[in-house]
């Protein structure tokens, strides 16, 4: 099995669950035993590769800016890349800039993935219904890549991974331990940090720049 197969899947569940004028948004980064994979809620038309018209890659938060203060405050990003993102306007990514900024990531050993791939319109609740529909899929995505930790952003994310009420305030730092297929895997549950949470992104950095400091 491999990252590629799984597409198919996520086409078939962005026409249930996402806007039908819209791509899915898929994953990228290292995907050869990562240090982290970053698991995040579901993309929004924000991303500017979901739009039809958009032949790069389809992988997380392309054309938006937020996302980066926070890889680049925990030294997963080349500051050059960065500025650049700081700089130009969401509609002036190009294809092949997503790929330098993914060919960044890659190179600092991190995954970016969403439990959800369904795109919608705007940042709009998604039942944990939906969510638990791709639940199989992350884990697939957990095994092909053999990730050393799985960060998991947010209560609702983390609770239906994890199978139990978390709630984050709670477990900062706190190690999950969770079995896929055989394998132990090492989970840790973070603030939200964009959107409605970007004033928690300060934890988010703190818990973040902890877990590297630790990694095995």
């Amino acid at each position: 099995m491999k990252l590629e197969d799984l597409k198919v899947k996520y086409d078939e569940l962005q026409q249930k669950y996402g806007a039908k004028d819209l791509d899915s948004i898929y994953n990228g980064g290292c995907e050869n035993n990562p240090d982290i994979c970053f698991v995040f809620m579901n993309p929004t038309g924000r991303n500017i590769a979901s739009d039809k018209n958009w032949k790069g890659r389809k992988s997380p938060w392309i054309g938006t800016k937020n996302i980066w203060d926070l890889f680049y405050e925990v030294g997963l990003m080349d500051e050059k890349i960065y500025f650049k993102i700081k700089e130009i306007k969401p509609n002036e990514w190009t294809e092949d800039f997503a790929d330098k900024v993914y060919k960044d990531v890659e190179n600092h050993r991190y995954f970016i993935t969403n439990l959800g791939k369904c795109t919608q319109i705007d940042a709009r609740i998604i039942p944990d219904n939906v969510y638990k529909e791709y639940l199989d899929l992350l884990k697939q995505e957990i095994e092909i890549i053999n990730p050393k930790v799985i960060v998991l952003f947010g209560n609702q994310v983390s609770s239906i991974v994890l199978n139990e009420k978390v709630s984050v305030s709670q477990c900062r730092k706190k190690l999950f331990k969770k079995d896929i297929n055989g394998k132990e895997y090492n989970f840790y549950s973070i603030f939200y940090p964009v959107g409605n949470g970007r004033f928690n992104i300060d934890k988010s950095i703190e818990d973040i720049k902890w877990i590297l400091k630790n990694l095995e």
